[in-house]
């Protein structure tokens, strides 16, 4: 593949600092541009970018972060659950690794960002360091990740619980999409080997930390005018599948007195999710009805089956399970009282997790040395370091969403954010590679 942008440059700026302190590296806002453009035209038809798991177009976005890492020299394979890894080789041989990345697929409809920002970063850090006279210690891998979206299959994050041995094959065959198409069987049709999921998963004495660089997905930064969040906690996530069952019939002919209208019910339970999140012993919950499937979909037929998503999310572990079940119940309640069948299954459950204080500690310093103004802040999203923080210790930097909007075509962050993001992470990458004081080894997983 023709190299994007122009020839390389030194990518080592002379910096006046103290004697000791890293050299820097400066992200190149062409190549970023560019890597952004590409990747947005992998579309499907239609407004924003459609490019969901285990499809052709989201492998093809795989290719193209392959193929450009590739002609830096990197060591590039793609695992069995179609995460794609590639390794620029340190000085230190059996050294940890220091990891980057985050993924490419996206929501139906969805930006140009979520994802994509940090594969990016992740991907011009080792152009800067291939370009560069510095040779690191540990080895530095880009990490794309497979299918972190949930929206097809219902569970996010499905590449980086593979390899944090989370999901396993069994699982793979359970999850299904809209269509019956099970998750396996998507793997398959695209050339990866479900069966064989285990074999992804890492080994914590291969790493060192992993860091990655995503939009903030909110408003935080953006109303604060700071250019730069590091996260020291992800929010949990539980997502229900709920099917009332009614009775079809004709609109005019069924008084209003002998109707089981399934989504009269389901429109009860939209309304009681956001009563639960509101309530003053909820604060920090968000619970949303992100789906409803109605059928039969007539106009002139009262609705005889409704199939609702739910996405409960808290950096509470304990809160976010008592919410899930105060939900349930009441679902029950409100199908007793309309006179509708009422069932539910998990589709996913993921608790929240506090991330690593020491590896917190040193993106702070890279935010520092850079002259880079930061808040430390929660993440409301799920995140594939939320899931490979079981194995090696993980770490998040946040760069603005303007207006706070994501999931949308609208969903904005700019070249120099970016820019400016991806700067902090390659003093992160230096400044840990120097350091002594890491260990490699699994992480803590714990939810507050």
């Amino acid at each position: 593949m023709t190299p994007v942008g122009p020839p390389a440059t030194a990518a080592v700026e002379a910096v006046s600092e103290p004697t000791g302190t890293p050299r820097r590296l400066a992200p190149r806002a062409d190549r970023i541009r560019a890597d952004l453009e590409h990747f947005a035209t992998l579309s499907e038809p239609g407004p924003g970018v459609t490019r969901l798991a285990f499809t052709e177009l989201e492998r093809a976005a795989h290719r193209y972060a392959a193929e450009e890492l590739a002609a830096l020299g990197c060591r590039v394979h793609t695992d069995v659950a179609g995460n794609t890894i590639a390794e620029l080789p340190g000085s230190v041989a059996g050294a940890p690794a220091i990891g980057s990345g985050s993924h490419l697929d996206s929501v139906p409809s969805g930006g140009r960002f979520d994802g994509i920002a940090g594969v990016v970063a992740a991907v011009e850090v080792a152009r800067l360091l291939a370009e560069s006279d510095i040779r690191l210690r540990h080895p530095y891998r880009v990490v794309v990740f497979a299918a972190e979206e949930g929206a097809r299959f219902g569970q996010a994050c499905t590449g980086s619980r593979i390899v944090a041995g989370l999901t396993d094959s069994a699982d793979l065959d359970r999850l299904t999409d809209h269509e019956g198409t099970t998750m396996a069987e998507a793997m398959r049709s695209v050339g990866l080997a479900p069966d064989r999921a285990g074999e992804a998963r890492w080994d914590a004495a291969d790493w060192l930390a992993f860091l990655e660089l995503h939009i903030e997905q909110g408003s935080v930064l953006e109303s604060s005018d700071l250019p730069l969040g590091i996260v020291d906690v992800i929010s949990g996530s539980t997502r229900l599948e709920i099917t009332l069952s009614g009775v079809a019939s004709h609109t005019g002919g069924t008084p209003m007195h002998l109707r089981s209208d399934a989504l009269a019910a389901a429109a009860e339970l939209v309304l009681a999710a956001e009563s639960l999140a509101w309530d003053s012993r909820h604060h920090g919950t968000r619970a949303t009805v992100g789906r409803l499937t109605v059928l039969p979909g007539a106009l002139t037929t009262i609705p005889g089956s409704v199939v609702l998503g739910v996405d409960v999310r808290d950096v509470d572990s304990v809160r976010q399970r008592a919410t899930v079940r105060e939900f349930l119940d009441h679902a029950a309640g409100v199908a007793v009282r309309r006179g509708v069948g009422f069932s539910h299954r998990l589709l996913a459950d993921t608790s929240p997790v506090v991330l690593p204080a020491g590896l917190r500690a040193q993106l702070i310093g890279a935010a520092e040395r850079t002259g880079t103004a930061y808040r430390v802040m929660p993440s409301g999203a799920s995140h594939d370091s939320q899931m490979v923080n079981r194995v090696v210790p993980a770490g998040m930097l946040f760069v603005p969403s303007r207006d706070g909007l994501s999931h949308t075509p609208a969903e904005w962050t700019s070249v120099e954010q970016i820019v400016e993001g991806t700067a902090v992470l390659a003093e992160a990458v230096l400044g840990m590679d120097s350091a002594d004081g890491l260990e490699p080894g699994p992480a803590q997983d714990g939810g507050s």
